[in-house]
């Protein structure tokens, strides 16, 4: 899957890399170069971060759904038995008589 970026970010990107060649290896490039450099670093860098995210991704999700009726499942019929919300203390009568 290509990584695709907004032009907005593309060009802060391409905005970053000039600056960091420029003040860390004290070389100008030119835009162009940048460009090339980002599409150089998308194409064989960034999917192996790419692919790693999918996979702490795929891991946390199965983690949560190991572990599903833990984190999911609630008790039914428990209004009196956990609030005592009974005004005598006692439970009612359910008779239908």
């Amino acid at each position: 899957m290509a990584i695709e970026l907004s032009k907005q970010e593309t060009d802060g990107i391409i905005h970053s890399l000039r600056k960091y060649f420029g003040e860390e290896l004290e070389q100008d490039i030119s835009e162009m170069q940048a460009r090339f450099l980002l599409a150089y670093v998308l194409k064989e860098i960034a999917p192996f971060a790419y692919n790693k995210g999918v996979k702490d991704a795929e891991a946390f999700l199965l983690s949560k759904l190991e572990d599903l009726p833990a984190n999911c499942f609630e008790d039914g019929m428990t209004y009196w038995k956990r609030s005592g919300n009974s005004r005598s203390g006692r439970q009612p009568s359910l008779s239908t008589g």
